[in-house]
């Protein structure tokens, strides 16, 4: 009895005890969460404060939290980024993963026949399929990502095939998106400026047609682990529709697929982009072929200005050779130095011959017309100014010189023989000189002695009467066989 009592003592003890102990417990732990929240306001406190001083110059500062030690996210976990190496492909040792492309062009900056290269903007699109990136989802929706997800996944690592530069636009973030759908279908998505080789063929220029061609391929992946294909064919090539070119008309877009070979690393599938542009002719018109045209054209006055006239002819056949140099000069500084004549080329240097043959031809008319005054100005010298017809014997002369006259022939001829050389000279006017000469030298008639008339006709201006037909007449046919060749 005495051992029960004892008992039940002890155990009211125990209990007093355990409700002691856990009073104060409660105690202990309302007073560290008081001094949780009067720490923290203290905390708050110093921070205002050293805004304050840090305002005022003071060097104190916060430090930066420690991003490496942030936990995982949400939709990491979710993907399970960590459970898989992505640094293989996906499905790697079997089959090629087919990735799908498809190209949306936003823009066709410019395109330079210089540097033989053109700019392009565009939206370049993957499509593929990782079961690694597969997550359970109850409605079925896609969860899209920016630039930060993308570096810890598997993306295809595709490049431009003869590009110059390249680059992803970063303005105001990475223009890279990466959808992810709940069966494991990826989207990766970016927006790229591009600069690349277009081996242009200028021997039609400007009258010239170019195709240009961009190419897309994968970098470290044959066909035994990649398979590129555009997803839709043609289809998957869109334009913007308010895409145009100061100089070039876009006929049309195109894609191809083939294989590339590489003796080192094997065969490789790459994507054609391929786009025909027709060069605009009327700003070339303007610029280039009706001022060497009106030059050739200004070349011909000279045929209608008097001979004698050398300050108004000489100086209008030098300016107008060279303006057509610099008209040549200037086509030729902003094109390529290429190793082939172009079509342009063949239109100024035939125009230039044209002018340059206008300044030879007065040329050859002063030429020949100082030639026929330097005769004419012999013979005079040969005939004294009075003579009658007297001995037979001795060689006597009486010029009659008459200007402008339209004697009959046949009048004299009952003196002798007659001579006629003779052209027509400007206006139609004609210059006959008639002179009656006493033949008695055997040394001017031969065995003949009697008297008799030369008619001498001078004319020296029948080279420019040509010309004035031939010229325009040559340069006509000459424009009709050029543009119908090259139009």
């Amino acid at each position: 009895m005495c051992t029960m009592q004892v008992d039940t003592v002890l155990v009211l003890f125990c209990v007093c005890l355990m409700w002691v102990s856990g009073r104060s417990a409660h105690q202990r732990g309302d007073k560290l969460v008081t001094y949780k929240q009067s720490r923290s306001r203290r905390e708050t406190s110093r921070m205002d404060d050293g805004g304050a001083h840090s305002k005022t110059g003071s060097p104190i500062l916060k430090r930066s939290p420690d991003m490496t030690k942030s936990p995982m996210t949400k939709s990491e976990q979710l993907l399970r980024i960590d459970d898989h190496d992505f640094t293989m492909r996906p499905a790697f040792g079997g089959p090629p993963i087919p990735v799908g492309v498809d190209v949306q062009v936003e823009s066709l900056d410019t395109i330079s026949e210089v540097d033989m290269d053109f700019t392009m903007t565009l939206y370049l699109r993957h499509y593929w399929k990782d079961e690694r990136l597969s997550f359970p989802s109850t409605n079925n929706q896609s969860m899209t990502f920016d630039s930060r997800l993308a570096k810890k996944i598997w993306v295809p690592d595709m490049f431009f095939v003869h590009s110059k530069r390249s680059f992803i636009h970063d303005t105001t973030t990475d223009n890279v998106m990466l959808r992810v759908y709940p069966d494991g279908n990826v989207l990766y998505s970016l927006r790229v400026t591009v600069t690349a080789m277009c081996n242009m063929d200028l021997s039609r220029f400007p009258l010239d047609t170019q195709t240009c061609s961009l190419e897309i391929e994968s970098y470290a992946y044959t066909d035994d682990d990649l398979m590129l294909y555009w997803k839709k064919g043609n289809e998957s090539l869109n334009t913007d529709e308010r895409i145009s070119l100061s100089q070039f008309l876009i006929q049309k877009f195109h894609t191809t697929t083939k294989l590339a070979f590489y003796s080192s690393t094997g065969w490789y599938n790459r994507l054609y982009i391929h786009f025909t542009l027709r060069r605009h002719i009327f700003f070339f018109l303007l610029q280039t072929y009706f001022p060497a045209t009106l030059m050739v054209m200004l070349s011909w006055v000279s045929f209608w200005i008097d001979r004698r006239a050398v300050p108004a002819r000489v100086p209008l056949g030098i300016t107008t050779v060279l303006t057509m140099s610099t008209i040549i000069t200037g086509v030729n500084a902003s094109m390529p130095r290429v190793s082939y004549i172009k079509a342009v080329d063949i239109y100024l240097w035939v125009s230039f011959v044209f002018v340059f043959l206008s300044v030879i031809e007065y040329a050859a008319v002063n030429y020949l017309s100082t030639v026929q005054e330097r005769k004419e100005r012999k013979l005079r010298e040969r005939l004294p100014c009075t003579c009658g017809i007297g001995n037979p014997d001795d060689v006597m002369c009486e010029p009659q010189i008459t200007g402008y006259t339209t004697m009959d022939a046949n009048s004299i001829g009952n003196y002798g023989t007659a001579g006629n050389y003779g052209m027509p000279e400007n206006g139609g006017r004609q210059e006959r000189m008639l002179a009656q000469v006493v033949l008695g030298d055997p040394q001017l008639t031969g065995q003949v002695k009697r008297p008799g008339y030369v008619n001498i006709w001078i004319d020296t201006h029948a080279i420019d009467k040509y010309s004035r037909m031939v010229f325009p007449g040559s340069y006509v046919l000459f424009n009709i066989i050029y543009w119908s060749i090259y139009s």
